[in-house]
Order: C-alpha cells, then sequence, then structure tokens
C-alpha cells in the first residue's frame, strides 16, 4: 500500500496556472485601494515578492499555492460572467443583465468592491447594478455591499434586490457579533494578520492572499432563497439555486446559470482542503452533509455545466474535468467523516485518529484536495469534536487543572525551567519540533518573562511555520513566534459597520452577552423598550446575571424603566451618546445599573502567553 504522507503533487502540471490566467481581461488600475480617510485597505504590490522561485522559508506546496491565489484583475468566465480576483481575500463575480449587471459577494471592504466595480466598468461601460447576492454567511462575501449598493438598495434611483439563502442574517450575525472579540483575535492568528508580506512572513492564506482592511458592512437580504430548484430572474437571467444549508456555512447556496452554462459553487467546492472547523474557531460543521450536497450538485447540474466558478480561486472548464473534480471534492469531505468514525468507534481519540488517518493516493495526487486552508489533522479532530465533543473518555481528561497550574507541576517535575530549556532545546535539535513546542509552552506560561524560554518557543514556533504546507497552520506558528519576541499586538474591535443591519432582537443579545454574570447576581431590574420607527416593544429583565428579553404587546405599567425610541437611537445610546431625544419614565438608576454591569469585549487577549 502506497503511503498517502509520501505521495505529492505533479509540479510539473501546469494546468492550474493556465486555469487561473485564463480570461484575464484587465489589471488593477492602481497599486493601492485606499479608503475615505486615506487608509490603504489593501496593496497589490504585497505580493510581488511571490513572481521569484520558492524560498527554503516556505513550503513549495504552499509557495506554489500563494503563486495561484496572487493573480489579481478583471477576469472572463464565459460570455457574460466576469470574475474580480486578488482585490480582497475572495473573488466578487458579476453576472451581466439586460440593463446592468448582478454583483455576487461583494468582498470584505466596501473600497474593494467599489474599485472592483469600477474596474469591470472601465473595460465593459457604466452599467449599473441590477441586483446583488450573497452566496453564504461569510462576512468577506457580504462585507462590502457598501460599495456596490446604496444603503437605501438602490442605484440611479432604483431599488436593487439582495438575495441571499435562508437564514443568512442570523448565522452572520451570529459568527460576526456574538463571539465577535474571541473569533477577531484567533483571526489575527490563522489570517497572519499581524505578519509583513514576504517569504518570511505572510505568504497567503490558501483561499487568497489575505483579508483587506476597510470596515465592512450589511444589508439586509430583500429576497430568501428557501429551496433547492428554487429560481429568480435578474435583470433578465434566470438563476436556479441550490440550498446548502450546514456546509462550508450554516446558510449557504449554489447557483446555477442555465442558459449560460456556469455553475457557480460558492465556497462548497474550491481549489483547497477547506475546513470542517476554522481555526478562528465558529461552529463546526457537517461533512457528511457537505458530501452529499457535493453529489446532488453533480446530479443537478454537471451534465450542463461548461465551467464552474466559485466564491475564491480560479474557474475550472469542460464537463469531464467539472464532474471529477466535484467527485474528488466529494470523496475528500466523505472520506473524512467516515473513516474518523470508523477509528472513534475502535476506540481512538480524535489526536489519535489524526496520527492515523491519510487520504487515498488519487485525493493525495489532487492539487484541488491539498490541505492549504484546512488540514487533515485539525479537520479530523473537528469530526471527532462533532460527534464526540472534548472529552476524550479517559477519566484523567475530565478535570484537568488550567494551563499555568498545569505548567508548575511539569515545570517541577523535570527539575525546574532551566532543566525544561535544556530539554526542549535537545528535542528542537533532534528535529522533533512538535514535542519541543509542548514542552517550551509550560516553561513560558511558569515564567512568562523569561527572554531565554520565549525565544527559543519563538524559534520552534518559526520552524514549524516554515515547514508548514497549510497556510493557516503557518500564520499561527509565525503570529505565536513574532508575539513571542514583540508582545501582544493591538487588534482593535472594527467599527460598528453591521450594526444597522441587526435586529432588535439580535442587538439585546449582544448586549446579554456583555453582562458580568458575579457583578449582576444582585442585581432585579426591567426595562420596557418600545421603538416607535418598527412599531414593536420589548420587555426585558435582569435576574442571576442573565439578561432576558422577549417581544410584547404589553404596556410598561410593571416596569422599572420605560423608553420609546428608534433602533438608531437605541445603538446610539450604546455608543455612549446619552439619552438625547429619547422619551423615557421611570427610575433612571436602572438604565444606569444595566449599563455598568456590562463588559467591553477585549480581542488583544494573550495566546502564547499566560
Amino acid at each position: 500500500m502506497t503511503r498517502a504522507a509520501d505521495i505529492t503533487p505533479d509540479f510539473a502540471d501546469r494546468t492550474d496556472f493556465e486555469d487561473a490566467d485564463r480570461g484575464f481581461v484587465a489589471p488593477p488600475e492602481a497599486a493601492l485601494i485606499t479608503g475615505g480617510d486615506g487608509q490603504v485597505v489593501w496593496n497589490f504590490d504585497d505580493t510581488l515578492f511571490l513572481d521569484g522561485g520558492c524560498p527554503p522559508t516556505v513550503h513549495p506546496s504552499l509557495w506554489r499555492q500563494a503563486q495561484l491565489c496572487a493573480r489579481a484583475g478583471l477576469y472572463e468566465v464565459t460570455e457574460g460572467v466576469y470574475q474580480i480576483r486578488g482585490y480582497d481575500l475572495s473573488n466578487m463575480s458579476l453576472i451581466e443583465g439586460a440593463r446592468g449587471v448582478v454583483v455576487v459577494d461583494p468582498l470584505v471592504s466596501p473600497d474593494c468592491a467599489a474599485a472592483g466595480l469600477a474596474l469591470y466598468r472601465a473595460v465593459r461601460g457604466e452599467r449599473p447594478v441590477t441586483a446583488v447576492i450573497y452566496t453564504h454567511s461569510h462576512i468577506d462575501h457580504f462585507g462590502g455591499v457598501r460599495g456596490v449598493v446604496n444603503p437605501d438598495h438602490s442605484e440611479d434611483g432604483e431599488g436593487v434586490p439582495i438575495v441571499a439563502p435562508q437564514g443568512f442574517m442570523a448565522h452572520s450575525v451570529a459568527e460576526n457579533v456574538y463571539a465577535g472579540a474571541a473569533m477577531l483575535r484567533r483571526g489575527e492568528y490563522y489570517s497572519g494578520g499581524g505578519l509583513e508580506p514576504g517569504p518570511a512572513g505572510l505568504v497567503g492564506t490558501g483561499l487568497g492572499f489575505t483579508a483587506s482592511h476597510g470596515t465592512p458592512g450589511l444589508l439586509s437580504p430583500t429576497v430568501e432563497i428557501r429551496h433547492t430548484g428554487q429560481e429568480a430572474v435578474l435583470d433578465g437571467v434566470l438563476f436556479r439555486f441550490q440550498v446548502t444549508p450546514g456546509t462550508e456555512a450554516p446558510a449557504e447556496m449554489n447557483f446555477m446559470l442555465p442558459e449560460r452554462h456556469a455553475l457557480c459553487m460558492a465556497e462548497n467546492a474550491g481549489h483547497n482542503l477547506h475546513n470542517i472547523l476554522t481555526l478562528r474557531g465558529p461552529v463546526v460543521r457537517d461533512p457528511r452533509v457537505w458530501s452529499r450536497y457535493l453529489t446532488e450538485a453533480i446530479e443537478l447540474f454537471a451534465h450542463d455545466t461548461d465551467v464552474l466558478f466559485a466564491s475564491h480561486h480560479w474557474p475550472t472548464w469542460g464537463r469531464d474535468r467539472i464532474r471529477t473534480y466535484l467527485s474528488e471534492q466529494r470523496d475528500l469531505y466523505g472520506y473524512l467523516h467516515d473513516q474518523t468514525l470508523r477509528l472513534a468507534n475502535q476506540g481512538h481519540t480524535g489526536i489519535e485518529i489524526a496520527e492515523m488517518l491519510e487520504l487515498p493516493p488519487a485525493l493525495s495526487l489532487a492539487w484541488h484536495a491539498r490541505g492549504y486552508y484546512g488540514s487533515v489533522s485539525h479537520n479530523v479532530k473537528a469530526v471527532y469534536q462533532r460527534y464526540m465533543g472534548w472529552y476524550d473518555g479517559n477519566p484523567a481528561s475530565l478535570w484537568e487543572h488550567p494551563p499555568v497550574e498545569t505548567a508548575k507541576r511539569y515545570v517541577d517535575c523535570i527539575g525546574g525551567v532551566d532543566a525544561v530549556l535544556e530539554k526542549g532545546r535537545s528535542y528542537l535539535e533532534e528535529g522533533d519540533l512538535r514535542f519541543a513546542a509542548q514542552l517550551l509552552k509550560q516553561a513560558v506560561f511558569v515564567e512568562p518573562d523569561n527572554a531565554d524560554a520565549k525565544e527559543l518557543l519563538a524559534v520552534t514556533f518559526e520552524r514549524l511555520g516554515q515547514g508548514a504546507e497549510c497556510a493557516t497552520w503557518r500564520n499561527c506558528y509565525l503570529m505565536g513566534a513574532q508575539e513571542l519576541r514583540t508582545g501582544i499586538r493591538s487588534t482593535p474591535l472594527p467599527a460598528a459597520g453591521m450594526a444597522d443591519a441587526l435586529t432588535v432582537g439580535q442587538i439585546f443579545d449582544a448586549i446579554a452577552i456583555r453582562v458580568d454574570g458575579p457583578r449582576a447576581w444582585d442585581e432585579n431590574l426591567s426595562l420596557h423598550w418600545h421603538f416607535t420607527d418598527l412599531g414593536e416593544m420589548y420587555r426585558m429583565t435582569l435576574h442571576n446575571g442573565v439578561l432576558v428579553h422577549s417581544r410584547t404587546t404589553m404596556p410598561a405599567d410593571s416596569s422599572d424603566f420605560a423608553l420609546s425610541l428608534t433602533k438608531p437611537q437605541l445603538l446610539g445610546l450604546l455608543a455612549g451618546k446619552g439619552l438625547d431625544g429619547v422619551r423615557h419614565s421611570g427610575d433612571l438608576v436602572t438604565l444606569k445599573t444595566l449599563l455598568t454591569v456590562l463588559d467591553d469585549p477585549d480581542p488583544s487577549f494573550a495566546v502564547v502567553t499566560p
């Protein structure tokens, strides 16, 4: 039996490069994209270093992927279908209609989306945006919408429909607002947000180079896609949708352009192994469902598809190639799911299965199945987590000490920090980088100011990162090394560009998450909120450190404090603007008490130090 670990795809195969360059129409109009404040949002020159040969500080396979993802400009996919690539982490697709253009997935930042649209118009004429499609609920596929559509959903004076899969708003908010600070901090690591572009630092993320630095926004969808087979005619173009909830995103959809024989696979099929659980930490995805939806896409669309394009990477042309590509992507997720559970049912834990499981040789030889963004290792652990949770079944794992206390005891057993450093250096020199990192972490957590311990761990992380084929692993390791040497990089919370798209219930949910439970244990208060612009009323209570809210039709008679206001006034109140223009009655101390027990999220917490 051939070991998959010994298999490497053919570097002489230039098919991906030919596909990535096919249909090139025009390069970017300028080297920089700047925001309204003059801040650089995107710098096309950041990827120029990728023009050369692979340096010893980057895995050759990852260097190849980074070169492919660095292509930037306007590309023609097929007649009437264009893409803006290399303007952000994701692609923006443009479907020409009878009167204008339908924009699909308008990037992360409005400035980048506007620049991409301007390039398209410079080539294809001043076509108005006649519709927007969000293929799924991740910010790199809707955050730039204000760069292509005005906040009132209009351009040139006419309404612009915004189309999204069912559940889009709830899931986009849950990921980007509820756990936003924690995911932002971890996202800095996995995306390499603090690394300088170059052979010693950021070379990409596997999906694209990196995310832009603008302020994302969100406009609420006006058209919801609820079922597979649902059709919509947008600007005279027929779109036929396949809904795929629970795949790469909890709310996601593919679509077919039957008149153009073109299939958009959103982010359900790409030129890498994706994540079952990304390192930034959202909900674990379902690879079984993901695999089955890919089978369904083959059955629904492959027989009539001449070109397949997606929200990242480059298209695939030719019906036979498309069927093979989708089948291998399908098998990739199905294999990870089934084999993880097969081994779990033999008593192996997630960590053990991650060491045991290898892909079939045919998949290991497929460039598009390589682990540039996800990895077999952390995807296997995610599948195990989905079914079995954090507990490995060994009672010793039930009540372990937290990291600092564990480190103290390990260091004591080994004979002190100096002995740990000596052992760690030995494992590092022998090439056992994995255990060197595990061991040296204990020394750093016992003596976080020990410069020798931090530098030795930083060297270990650096070498692990340089040898990683997975871009997100590389970024995590190199970010860890950098912060051990230079300290924690401040991670400011982004501006509230999505706040006005939230429902009142979602805003109240976000407030509830900020309540400091112990400080609020003894508080018992109630508020009545009347939103005059929405015609909605809510009752809110704080009891036992839990903030509860619900819609009501009852008057404010029994509440401690009542407010009559608009949703923008609520957002202003939370931003510290006070009660200007807000009608209120009752005990003002009630509101002050509520605001007093709210924590401010901190996305600059320590990761590689205590």
